[in-house]
């Protein structure tokens, strides 16, 4: 179960499959996710407020995991970890779903071809 960090709509997602892996996922890696929890904007979003789900409970989509608990080594040696796991929604070509991400990200995607999600990060740790 992870936390999903963007404003696409949903709040708890479960991950079903590791992408190109056969070992858990930790940062940066590309995940399969079912959404189990949406998140709510208020009885106010039904109108124009502009704020709409564009996920649902049950939608099976794609994610990046942007923080692990288990500990990530650093190539400088220190070790790195989270307070929880926390994912972003992402498209079959990798483009983040939300539009605004609400919450640190690890530095970890740096080294990947994650741009387009730090581009939406606040600031990365």
């Amino acid at each position: 179960m992870l936390n999903c960090i963007d404003n696409s709509g949903a709040a708890v997602v479960e991950c079903v499959n590791v992408l190109k892996k056969q070992s858990p996922a930790t940062v940066g890696d590309r995940i399969i996710v079912v959404v189990q929890k949406q998140r709510n904007f208020g009885p106010e979003s039904s109108t124009n407020s502009g704020i709409a789900n564009k996920v649902r409970r049950g939608d099976i989509r794609h994610a990046v995991v942007v923080r692990a608990k288990k500990e990530i080594q650093r190539p400088d040696g220190s070790f790195v970890k989270f307070d929880d796991n926390a994912c972003v929604l992402i498209n079959k070509s990798g483009d983040p779903i939300g539009t605004r991400l609400n919450g640190i990200v690890g530095a970890e995607l740096r080294g990947k071809q994650w741009s387009k999600i730090l581009s939406l990060a606040p600031m990365h740790l």
